[in-house]
């Protein structure tokens, strides 16, 4: 991972949305996103010479959105990244509830690092906000 800078709540709104762009397509507004940038708690992102590549959020409940390069080892430093992030905020001999949402091709790659299905289904509605000057 020599090629690769890691940074530490940097990620922009903008570098956000390029790498949502890059997995699912339309992205969310960037007022949104810098909205979402302000109420992290932590962002980790790797870059490749100026180019971000990777990222990783704690949201607020301790979930987390990830995006990556694929077998170049950058998931696998994300997870350490975030890990580390909540063990040293964490209360001393507490266990926190690390919740992930991956695609259902991806859960393999999460079961290395001890991630577990459970029961609950993630379920989501896009709801429009509507303008404030109707």
């Amino acid at each position: 991972m020599c090629d690769y800078i890691v940074r530490y709540n940097e990620l922009t709104a903008e570098e956000f949305v390029f790498l949502w762009k890059s997995v699912w397509g339309n992205p969310p507004s960037l007022e949104q996103t810098r909205l979402a940038m302000e109420n992290t708690l932590f962002r980790v992102s790797i870059f490749k010479e100026n180019e971000i590549v990777a990222m990783a959020r704690v949201i607020g409940d301790q979930g987390l959105c990830y995006y990556e390069y694929q077998g170049q080892g950058l998931g696998r430093r994300l997870i350490d990244e975030l890990l580390t992030y909540i063990n040293e905020h964490g209360v001393p001999g507490t266990q926190i509830a690390v919740e992930l949402c991956a695609m259902p091709d991806k859960i393999h790659f999460y079961e290395k690092f001890g991630f577990a299905a459970n029961e609950a289904q993630r379920l989501r509605l896009m709801y429009q906000v509507e303008d404030k000057e109707s």
